[in-house]
């Protein structure tokens, strides 16, 4: 057999659950990347020259003065794409493995559920809530965090 079909082969296998994995984790890994992209093109040239004048090779510059900058002012990106990442568990169900809006239709089907559709959805959605709602809060407290130590 040819390489091609051989790996061909091994990714027809590759389960639902991998494949969802696998999925996601490469788009929210693209839209990282483009958030910390945005990051480090916010940075002022001046930084790069201020590294270099003290001294510091390349990645050093990047590691001690470029990085944590950049990571800084990406990280409202960063925290949206957290944000994305819960909501978009729910594409999952497409592949049929079980989210939280999996579950709460697994538990419709029991007899001892039958007419509570809108406080399995209401519970459901009321978890989104809370965590995309305490990840936005946490977000704005490190950027509350990081204004006050800009302003000192």
């Amino acid at each position: 057999t040819t390489p091609v079909r051989e790996w061909s082969r091994r990714c027809a296998t590759v389960g639902a659950v991998k494949g969802a994995v696998i999925g996601l984790g490469l788009v929210i890994a693209a839209y990282m990347a483009e958030a910390v992209r945005g990051g480090l093109q916010a940075i002022p040239e001046g930084q790069h020259e201020a590294a270099t004048a003290l001294g510091l090779g390349y990645w050093r510059a990047t590691a001690f003065i470029i990085l944590p900058q950049a990571l800084r002012i990406a990280l409202p990106a960063i925290t949206n794409e957290f944000i994305a990442l819960i909501k978009n568990t729910t594409l999952v169900l497409i592949v049929s493995i079980l989210d939280l809006l999996g579950i709460a239709q697994a538990a419709l089907a029991d007899p001892n559920w039958v007419g509570m559709n809108k406080e399995a959805y209401a519970f459901a959605g009321l978890l989104y809530w809370i965590g995309c709602f305490g990840l936005s809060r946490f977000a704005f407290a490190l950027e509350q965090k990081r204004a006050k130590a800009e302003k000192h």
